[in-house]
């Protein structure tokens, strides 16, 4: 993200908050609080922030409420900041369109690098090509090339590759990629998918047992990591 762009934080920790402002304002953020729901979405629509950083433990609201009627109009990444730690938590807010989740307490350093992933694929979406050194996806003419060299991928394991590279370092559920890339029929269905991001490794990994970009998130999904 450039300077200057404005950052919402949705959470009723004053501490919280506070340690936010003072973080985001020294990495050159121009950040907006609110401490309630509907504080947040009032915020949300009048300053349309670059990125929202939502907690789902409000009290007027639950957060994965909040986060279901952002999305349906808010199209810029939103975070999801939480004390929170179940899979089923995780998952419901990834499902619902939250492009990442971080745990209560947390680490300024990983949050500010989740914020520039998120930005970063938010600006690439239109790219024609996608560049993450040795590997590169061109999406005008459907190559995927290896150090120069023009990996054979079949349609299915392409849309699988270029679902998780758009969306960098951003955790895809199971269910997700399953009704993105195969339909609704197969959401249930997760050993399809194994099958195929094991497929892909072998391709494009140089070591498919330690993978680069690749990443599983045991009993969530998977993550490409691009850096």
């Amino acid at each position: 993200m450039s300077q200057l762009e404005k950052i919402l934080i949705i959470d009723d920790e004053v501490q919280i908050r506070r340690l936010l402002e003072i973080t985001l304002s020294a990495s050159g953020y121009k950040v907006y609080e609110a401490s309630t729901a509907k504080e947040g979405c009032v915020l949300a629509a009048s300053v349309s922030p670059s990125l929202i950083i939502l907690d789902l433990g409000l009290p007027d609201a639950d957060g994965q409420d909040v986060l279901l009627r952002l999305r349906e109009w808010y199209t810029n990444p939103i975070i999801i900041l939480s004390v929170r730690n179940s899979e089923d938590d995780i998952v419901r807010a990834l499902d619902s369109g939250a492009n990442d989740y971080l745990t209560k307490p947390f680490r300024t350093g990983e949050l500010l690098a989740r914020m520039r992933a998120a930005s970063r694929k938010t600006e690439g979406e239109q790219e024609a090509v996608l560049d993450f050194g040795d590997l590169r996806i061109d999406l005008s003419r459907h190559l995927v090339i290896l150090k120069d060299v023009i990996i054979k991928l079949t349609t299915t394991e392409y849309s699988l590759l270029v679902l998780l590279a758009k969306n960098e370092d951003r955790v895809l559920t199971h269910a997700f990629i399953l009704k993105e890339v195969w339909g609704y029929h197969y959401a249930d269905q997760p050993q399809c998918l194994r099958v195929f991001v094991a497929q892909l490794r072998k391709k494009i990994e140089e070591d498919p047992a330690r993978p680069r970009y690749l990443i599983t998130e045991p009993g969530i999904g998977y993550r490409f990591r691009g850096e």
